[in-house]
């Protein structure tokens, strides 16, 4: 872990103000406050997102397209070859010179998304409702995301607003999920903009040892939250938008339940307390010193972590490092896995089969038409928009309910947060994610049941 050493006051010029001040009330601005747009709460960078979106609205795909495509025939070429001049770019060689099961789900990855750019090879590839609706429907957003993302985020990370909140919230995110103050940005940016954007941020800051392997599984898994403005889309897919105040706290209530029991189980229990280079924390770096209150002693951090930054261009740099990185290394995982999920929940009876040991637990709370509830249990794993489609035509509103709060609370689903979580560093397996939507799942539903029952 990064320990600071507090600048002495003296030490502290108008520049080190300046250089903590500008930059972090600008990441504030853009990731995390509030406003209204087109009739809906988001944040900045999600407008800037949705603009880059519609600008590129017709060449968005090919753009996709020929990134997903040129990583798959680098990585295969670097595998093959192992060019010498590669250990002089370290970034490159980071992007592209992969492990074997990695370089796999990268070229299957570009050919699911050339199959569906060209309408080429069998249908249950490119269908509207496998790989076209991850390249035309997910990659667009996720990759005018991942840009404006990439970019901005070392606004938030370098310029010492993480160690300010680090120390304030440390007295909350320890006592009740054992995690550093700094974890709680990560949510704030998922519920008000995108979960993909707390990925990010749990990733880099993953990579530049600010958490540990258990801290960072933990944060990926549980707090990259579903955004208010998905959670309306859901509500209104099962005609609740009336009622979304009560949906929403509901699904509130049932994350932080979640975000409490979860991480104490296998397998986010058996994550070890140590850092990606390999060293074991010693101790918390948020610890308040005595004499200090958590705000002079969080400015101090932050302000010697503004101190440190001698030339802007760097941080820059590394925001253009960021985008490249999620664009070229995450969309071939996110096309290849999300692809494969969805056609196993659209062609194979997979996802019915595991929602039957649901049926006896769905009874047991007295939930109607249990049957039908149960064949939406499990393919949230797919996608998180799937549950809800298929909980449109239920009939009564209370399982409706029930089930579109259950696919936002279950959270892991491949289509998006699984795919995206795989191909960060972040040290998770797809077999520890399907263990960890199956628990989310088994604690969440109980809650959301018995909210239900006093709503309905």
């Amino acid at each position: 872990m990064k320990q600071f050493t507090a600048i002495p006051k003296k030490e502290l010029s108008l520049t080190d103000w300046l250089t903590f001040l500008v930059p972090s009330l600008t990441g504030i601005l853009l990731f995390i406050t509030p406003v209204s747009y087109n009739g809906d709460f988001t944040i900045p960078v999600a407008i800037l997102a949705n603009g880059l979106k519609s600008t590129l609205q017709d060449e968005l795909t090919t753009i996709i397209t020929i990134a997903v495509t040129i990583t798959g025939v680098m990585t295969l070429l670097i595998k093959a070859i192992e060019p010498r001049w590669l250990n002089r770019y370290p970034f490159i060689a980071s992007l592209l010179n992969v492990s074997a099961p990695w370089c796999l789900v990268r070229v299957i990855g570009m050919i699911f998304i050339l199959a569906t750019y060209f309408n080429a090879g069998p249908q249950a590839i490119w269908s509207s409702a496998t790989g076209g609706m991850v390249l035309n429907d997910l990659m667009p957003t996720l990759f005018s995301v991942f840009i404006f993302a990439g970019l901005l985020l070392p606004l938030l990370m370098d310029f010492g607003l993480l160690e300010l909140l680090g120390a304030l919230m440390t007295k909350v995110m320890r006592p009740l999920f054992n995690l550093p103050g700094r974890s709680s940005i990560n949510c704030i940016a998922s519920w008000l903009g995108d979960g993909s954007v707390g990925i990010l941020m749990t990733s880099k800051q993953y990579e530049n040892s600010y958490y540990t392997q258990r801290e960072a599984a933990i944060i990926g898994t549980t707090f990259s939250v579903v955004s208010i403005t998905f959670s309306l889309v859901v509500a209104a897919q099962v005609g609740l938008e009336y009622m979304f105040a009560q949906f929403y706290l509901t699904v509130c209530l049932a994350g932080i339940v979640a975000a409490m029991i979860v991480p104490k189980l296998p397998p986010l229990s058996r994550k070890k307390d140590i850092f990606i280079c390999g060293k074991a924390r010693t101790e918390d770096g948020e610890v308040i010193p005595e004499g200090s209150t958590a705000f002079s002693w969080g400015m101090e951090m932050a302000l010697e972590k503004a101190a440190k930054i001698k030339n802007p261009i760097t941080v820059f740099q590394e925001g253009i490092k960021n985008a490249v990185d999620m664009v070229f290394g995450v969309l071939p995982v996110v096309m290849g896995v999300g692809t494969i999920a969805l056609m196993i929940a659209e062609y194979t009876p997979v996802f019915q089969y595991l929602g039957m040991p649901f049926v006896p637990l769905l009874n047991l709370l007295q939930i109607p038409e249990a049957q039908d509830a149960s064949t939406t249990m499990m393919i949230g794993f797919t996608d998180m928009f799937v549950p809800s489609i298929l909980a449109a035509s239920i009939e009564n509103e209370m399982t409706r309910f029930v089930v579109a709060a259950l696919s936002l609370t279950q959270l892991i689903y491949l289509s998006e947060v699984g795919a995206l979580l795989l191909g960060s560093k972040i040290p998770v397996t797809l077999l520890e994610l399907f263990i960890i939507f199956i628990l989310r799942t088994l604690v969440t539903l109980p809650v959301i049941a018995g909210v239900a029952h006093i709503l309905f």
